[in-house]
């Protein structure tokens, strides 16, 4: 029997629809991986349980710190191991959160159910049997499917050869079952993906390979193809690779990619990075096969005192509400956090915008030029004392869609090469309030989550989940 909620009865884990999560409960904590990898410090990277209920007497603070058992992992994105995809499953249980590692190729399953507030370390699936059962290093995205079965992108071969990319799959006990993705065809690239099973379609974005990437941005190795500019499609569940869109110049590194969250749609979003395009994909009108559009577009900015004339917007950190009314995203280079209202999938209209830093920061060395020769620089307020180091990165929203939280690492080697700050002084976490009739975004006063003030030292912060569930790991099938 499942259990009684509202009108409709819950059987597993998560929520039965989209917009039955977001009337759930307001989140209490958020699970942030920090990363001393590349700083410099050599310690291992944790996980810090952040308490974000602002009735408690630690809100705004680092309540647990989970250490790995060892350095160099660069910690990343995570998932969990049950989401809505799950729901029908009386068995699932969102317990366990799914942390790759994606420079190590390790990847820890947290226990977080015997003390949310402190979870523990539950199981560590070690790179070298990854790679000799399947052949696959650098973890990226982690995704549950209705079967307790836990998918995983991966980047590329032990030696950073993007050719090298797939898909792992790990059962319900976190053992390897092999690689999802069938022989034939191949993708030339693997980054983030997300599955939409009433249209039987997976769709992998294409962001670089890890022998490039690794190293650092360098121009000339988008010119040589280590960075990708293409969309691949698969079958759901057969896991045959049956399309390739090519985003050309509209579409070079393409990142995180979100479908819409009504599992009827037939539509959704990838960010671009070097472009700076938010790519919309969808049907086409015979139900075929997938096409694509550019849906919006950071102008690159006239600047003085930087490596390059013009600077680009750098976009990251895509998301999409529940409800599907809003799209956000940032961009790292420009310092800004933007809110698009999406009710019109083909025509979305900024509604929110607030600067929370960047490389256009007011005092800062670099400005940018306007078409009639001004210059300008952003004014980025402090909050609670403290300036904003680096720009704006990973996002998470609240169930909600009334609290987006940011914070501003990421990848260690790209952090030292563009914001030497923040490797110095460590990340922060930021709460931006949403206006979720009109569209607004503002920051608030009273959040801030300094890691820079860690007890071993400064570190970087990256992606956030919720215990409960949230905008990015949830799909409902």
């Amino acid at each position: 029997m499942g259990e009684e909620v509202g009108c409709c009865k819950r059987t597993g884990t998560g929520y039965g629809a989209p917009l039955e999560a977001m009337s759930g409960p307001k989140e209490a904590l958020i699970y942030v991986p920090c990363v001393y990898n590349g700083t410099g410090r050599e310690k291992p990277d944790f996980l810090a349980t952040v308490d974000v209920n602002p009735n408690s007497p630690t809100y705004s603070k680092v309540i647990h710190r989970l250490s790995f058992p060892y350095i160099g992992d660069e910690l990343h994105h995570t998932g969990w191991n049950a989401c809505s995809s799950c729901h029908g499953n009386p068995s699932s249980d969102r317990r366990f959160l799914i942390l790759p590692s994606l420079l190590s190729g390790r990847i820890y399953v947290i226990d977080t159910q015997k003390n949310p507030k402190a979870p523990s370390l539950h199981k560590v699936v070690e790179p070298e049997h990854i790679i000799e059962k399947t052949g696959l290093a650098y973890p990226h995205t982690s995704h549950c499917l209705a079967n307790g079965d836990i998918i995983i992108s991966f980047l590329g071969d032990k030696d950073g050869n993007a050719q090298g990319n797939g898909f792992l799959l790990l059962d319900s006990q976190f053992n390897i079952k092999g690689r999802w993705e069938k022989p034939g065809r191949k993708a030339e690239f693997s980054y983030d993906f997300w599955y939409q099973p009433r249209h039987k379609t997976m769709i992998c974005s294409s962001f670089g390979a890890p022998l490039a990437f690794t190293q650092g941005f360098n121009l000339k190795h988008v010119e040589d193809g280590f960075y990708g500019r293409q969309l691949f499609v698969y079958d759901w569940p057969d896991g045959r690779l049956k399309q390739t869109l090519d985003l050309g110049d509209n579409g070079l590194i393409s990142g995180e990619i979100r479908f819409l969250h009504d599992p009827t749609k037939d539509t959704g979003y990838v960010e671009c990075v070097l472009s700076s395009n938010v790519v919309r994909f969808f049907k086409t009108q015979d139900g075929s096969s997938w096409s694509h559009e550019v849906a919006i577009s950071v102008k690159p900015l006239k600047v003085q005192n930087w490596i390059l004339p013009e600077m680009p917007g750098l976009i990251v950190g895509l998301l999409i509400s529940l409800d599907d009314r809003f799209l956000y995203f940032v961009n790292w280079f420009h310092g800004d956090v933007r809110q698009y209202n999406i009710e019109d999938p083909k025509n979305p209209i900024l509604v929110g915008q607030v600067y929370v830093g960047g490389l256009l920061q007011k005092g800062g060395p670099i400005t940018a030029v306007t078409e009639d020769d001004k210059t300008w620089q952003a004014d980025v307020p402090k909050i609670q004392g403290h300036c904003l180091r680096g720009g704006p990165c990973m996002t998470q929203l609240s169930l909600d869609g009334k609290r987006l939280y940011v914070t501003n690492s990421l990848f260690s080697t790209w952090d030292r090469q563009f914001y030497p700050d923040v490797i110095e002084k460590g990340s922060h976490m930021i709460q931006i309030d949403v206006d979720i009739e009109s569209g607004g975004l503002k920051i608030n006063p009273d959040f801030f989550v300094d890691f820079g003030a860690e007890p071993d030292g400064p570190c970087l912060a990256h992606e956030m989940r919720y215990p409960g569930g949230d905008c990015t790991s949830d799909i409902w099938i």
